[in-house]
């Protein structure tokens, strides 16, 4: 009976199999998934052979249960002063979510360099940046939102910026104060809010009023590390989270303007809804 079943099917379908519609290593309702060229969702790693010249890069690409990653390569794209470009390009069907391929995992790839690195800035997939300088080859150094070569922290007016960058400080900020010794730091900043600048009929006018903020830092061999923010005056709240953070630094503090930095009290509870009398 099976048999006939089968037949029929053979007939009407032209086939009779137990392939699961979705399966990537065939044909689907809607016909076979595409592999499509990709670059990595990231770049992790980056080691130099002992030649200076044979590259090893690592990134994450797409994984699942059948095979999501073929054809992975590195290609030097274009070498500019002391900058080299290169990207990484690979095969897959994860564009299509029937592929299966919905996790990631590590590749390795390797490129012969057309000459040694040497002191030249490695930058992979447009922002990713690696050095030579500072690490024990063969890994190289990746680099931070400050380049290969960050300010050192310090009472600077670099060093400052950094900490703004730490902070997540918004875009167009400006300092308004900074207390620093060195190995610890208080920033007080502010930032531009409301109506548009030169907008005459606005108010409060364009450009007068702002917001602003008040952030503690530690100094550490990265770069300026975040401790608490406060809008209040003295050393209370940084030294509940810090307790070493320096008085001298902190107890003359004033609070910050109500008006830069607002408070939003909860509303208040509406009035009891009336209920009908039966």
């Amino acid at each position: 009976m099976a048999a006939a079943l089968c037949a029929v099917a053979v007939l009407l379908l032209g086939a009779c199999g137990t392939q699961v519609a979705g399966d990537a290593n065939g044909a689907t309702p809607t016909g076979p998934i595409p592999w499509t060229t990709m670059e990595p969702s990231g770049v992790t790693a980056a080691q130099l052979a002992g030649d200076q010249r044979t590259l090893t890069l690592t990134a994450r690409v797409p994984d699942g249960k059948h095979p999501c990653v073929r054809a992975l390569k590195a290609a030097l794209t274009a070498a500019e002063r002391n900058i080299l470009w290169v990207q990484i390009t690979y095969s897959s069907p994860s564009a299509d979510k029937r592929s299966g391929c919905t996790g990631e995992r590590t590749a390795s790839t390797r490129l012969l360099l057309p000459k040694p690195l040497g002191s030249q800035k490695l930058i992979v997939d447009q922002d990713t940046q690696f050095t030579a300088d500072g690490p024990e080859l063969p890994a190289l150094r990746l680099c931070g939102e400050l380049g290969c070569h960050p300010p050192a922290t310090g009472c600077t007016v670099p060093s400052y910026e950094q900490a703004m960058i730490a902070a997540d400080a918004p875009e167009h900020s400006y300092r308004d104060a900074e207390h620093c010794d060195g190995k610890w730091l208080v920033i007080d900043f502010s930032w531009r809010t409301g109506p548009v600048c030169g907008d005459t009929t606005a108010t409060p006018s364009g450009c007068s009023s702002r917001l602003g903020d008040r952030w503690f830092f530690r100094a550490e061999p990265a770069g300026w590390k975040t401790i608490t923010a406060s809008s209040t005056g003295g050393c209370k709240v940084v030294q509940h989270v810090e307790p070493a953070f320096p008085t001298a630094l902190c107890a003359t503090l004033a609070p910050l303007s109500a008006s830069l930095h607002p408070s939003y009290p909860p509303q208040s509870a509406s009035a009891t809804p009336h209920t009908p009398t039966p």
